[in-house]
């Protein structure tokens, strides 16, 4: 049978004989690991959804027993999920787990043996704390614990699980594990665990024991460019150069969006299935495009964090452009958690972690809207294949003042809701021949759009490329005007090489004043460039 050749992974752990990768190894600071494990130390690993942490663990405990000096014992937790507040369970599964995945290591029936017996006699508040001190009592080595997916469990369980492993800490390393390594999604000190009769417990107080936090971060510039290096090494398969600044600026680093992208661009565009077809960023566009449309699991994840409310707290003010003095005001508790998720990154002022994500917001928000929409892309079509731009922000203008108060209402992020119509309304029209690039973030007071419409079906031919920048108007309107001016032409600036046309579009929202009043257009120049404007 021939070899399966390597291919990009986009699910479960990492596995080198499978998959383009890079050393997990290497994504930490393996040093300070060490140090920590010789130090007897308790520790968190902690990331975000798909960002590499099993494959790091799995490696992490390979290299370990490879050396001889412990037994390092990988545990998922995962499945306790679904059992939720009932505790012996729960308990029970973990020392399944623990005992099946020792007993992979030593070939021997013992850790299964122990596990029969602590079970059917001890209690469920001390099982796991039995266990893992009889345990170690009877193994040569010391025993080094790594238990992924920690956050899964929820409620009761969780504490009884973080509880257990506090309370036989004393007895490391001869008679409970010399070290601990707790893996999640989150810092444990930021668990707010809800128990069955409603008190709260912190992740704090029920495991104090640990000594530090790390995070595993994303793929370097450099990283994601070895990692697509090894496909062109496996297959002759070229990238151009130019696809780099593109693929970082999609993902940032994200390990699961750059490993998506890659196989989108190499295997699920069947013409790029042939070898010698060298990719381009153009291809590289299109792949962001159609991972986005798709909605595969993870991004079905994040969007269905955008609905709670934490989550809300924070991307709402992100979206509608409000003042960066908003940050001050919200609470950290909230941040961290939507930072802990990826979703943004505390740079400042806050912003959404990277491009496809930007993307994937404003389009989840406004789904439901575009398939209520009856307005046909054919409606607004040039001869030669571009939009439109006039005809289509005239009708838009005119379906705005019949719908707009109602409309808003049923969003779940009323504040933006103005940008977030429009954008409802473009993407319908675009969807499957033309993208849209959003830029937006608190401080930024607007919200910026570059809709790209490719005017033939061939890679590199021309294309129809409108800058659009929209505003909630908060204050004198024509200052505001000539503001949005200079803005709307630095934006075509900013985005260089052929821009046919600049857009500005100013929402009113001052109740007081009239739909006549609020509509209407007119064109304006700025820096010798022609910009249209646009009241609503």
């Amino acid at each position: 049978m021939k070899p399966v050749p390597k291919f990009f992974n986009t699910a479960g752990p990492m596995k080198p004989e499978l998959h383009y990768c890079i050393n997990p190894l290497t994504r930490f600071d393996l040093e300070e690991i060490e140090s920590l494990i010789r130090q007897n130390k308790y520790f968190i690993l902690h990331a975000p959804r798909q960002t590499g942490k099993t494959s790091c663990l799995l490696a992490l405990r390979d290299y370990i027993n490879k050396q001889g000096e412990f037994y390092a014992v990988y545990a998922n937790v995962e499945g306790g999920q679904a059992m939720r507040n009932q505790v012996e369970e729960v308990i029970d599964g973990v020392i399944d787990i623990i005992s099946f995945q020792l007993q992979m290591i030593l070939k021997e029936e013992m850790p299964k043996m122990l596990a029969s017996q602590v079970k059917r006699n001890s209690a469920a508040s001390v099982k796991l704390t039995e266990y893992l001190s009889l345990l170690c009592q009877k193994l040569d080595k010391p025993l080094l614990l790594f238990i992924d997916e920690i956050d899964a469990l929820v409620g009761d369980s969780l504490v009884s699980v973080l509880r257990q492993l506090r309370s036989g800490y004393d007895l490391r390393p001869q008679a409970f594990p010399q070290s601990i390594i707790l893996c999640g999604v989150r810092d444990v000190r930021d668990y707010r665990i809800v128990l069955s009769n409603q008190d709260i417990v912190t992740g704090g107080s029920a495991f104090n024991i640990k000594a530090e936090s790390l995070r595993l971060g994303n793929f370097s510039r450099e990283e994601i460019h070895q990692l697509y290096m090894q496909h062109t090494a496996a297959t002759g398969q070229v990238f151009d150069e130019a696809c780099f600044p593109q693929i970082w600026e999609a993902t940032e680093g994200q390990p699961w969006l750059v490993n998506a992208l890659g196989y989108e661009v190499t295997m699920n565009m069947r013409e790029n299935r042939d070898r010698s077809v060298r990719i381009i960023p153009e291809m590289m566009y299109r792949a962001q495009e159609r991972l986005i449309y798709r909605r595969d699991t993870h991004i079905d994840i994040l969007i269905d964090k955008l609905r709670e409310e934490r989550v809300r707290n924070v991307i709402a003010p992100i979206l509608a452009n409000e003042d960066g003095e908003v940050e001050q005001h919200l609470k950290d508790d909230d941040i961290q958690y939507v930072v802990d998720m990826g979703l943004v990154v505390r740079d400042k002022p806050l912003r959404i972690a990277n491009a496809i994500y930007r993307e994937v917001i404003p389009r989840e928000l406004t789904w439901a809207r575009q398939q209520t929409l009856v307005q046909q892309s054919a409606w607004y079509m040039n001869p030669d294949n571009s939009i439109n731009m006039e005809k289509l922000l005239l009708d838009f203008q005119d379906f705005f003042r019949q719908n707009a108060d109602s409309w808003i209402e049923r969003f779940d992020y009323k504040e933006s809701g103005p940008q977030l119509l429009l954008q409802a309304f473009l993407q319908r029209v675009v969807n499957g021949g033309g993208y849209i690039d959003r830029e937006y973030g608190l401080g930024r007071g607007r919200t910026d759009l570059l809709i790209t419409k490719p005017l033939t079906n061939h890679y590199g031919g021309p294309m129809q490329r409108v800058v659009m920048e929209l505003k909630i108007k908060r204050g004198e309107q024509e200052g505001i005007i000539r503001k949005g001016l200079e803005q709307t032409a630095a934006y075509m600036d900013k985005c260089g090489g052929t821009i046919n046309e600049g857009h500005f579009i100013l929402f009113n929202r001052d109740k007081g004043v009239s739909w006549d009043d609020k509509i209407w257009h007119r064109e304006e120049s700025f820096g010798g460039k022609k910009i249209m404007v646009w009241g609503m």
